[in-house]
């Protein structure tokens, strides 16, 4: 647990969210929300678990999914986060090779050109 982060306690999410303390309890023990526990076992909520458990009461209230649905729900979207932040880095990574390859391709037409040009120079032209 960080020092750094605001922490709640379940009785402040329950009025926050209104759903009752057993309702956090049965999310909890169905693996749907994990909160921090401090050393005597009180459960301490990050704005992270808040985020989750609009999540959750979005797709029970609004939408009427039940709590298998929810796990496969929030278990796919976890998994798309995953794959969407792999996809950047190797996207990332693959634009930084290319850079590469280009600069080691200028490099090397400069250097077997059989005459040297100078490098191209603009010249602003002047209208009037």
């Amino acid at each position: 647990m960080k020092r750094d982060k605001a922490y709640y306690m379940i009785s402040v999410v329950a009025k926050r969210f209104d759903v009752h303390p057993q309702t956090l309890r049965l999310y909890e023990r169905e693996g749907l929300l994990k909160p921090s526990r401090t050393e005597g076992n009180t459960r301490l909520y990050s704005d992270e678990d808040l985020e989750r458990l609009s999540r959750i009461l979005t797709l029970t209230r609004d939408l009427g999914v039940n709590l298998a649905g929810i796990e496969v729900i929030l278990n796919i979207q976890q998994a798309m986060e995953t794959m969407e932040r792999e996809y950047n880095l190797l996207l990332e990574s693959l634009r930084e090779e290319l850079r590469k390859r280009e600069e080691r391709i200028s490099r090397t037409r400069s250097s077997q050109a059989l005459v040297k040009a100078p490098s191209a120079r603009v010249i602003p032209i002047k209208k009037g």
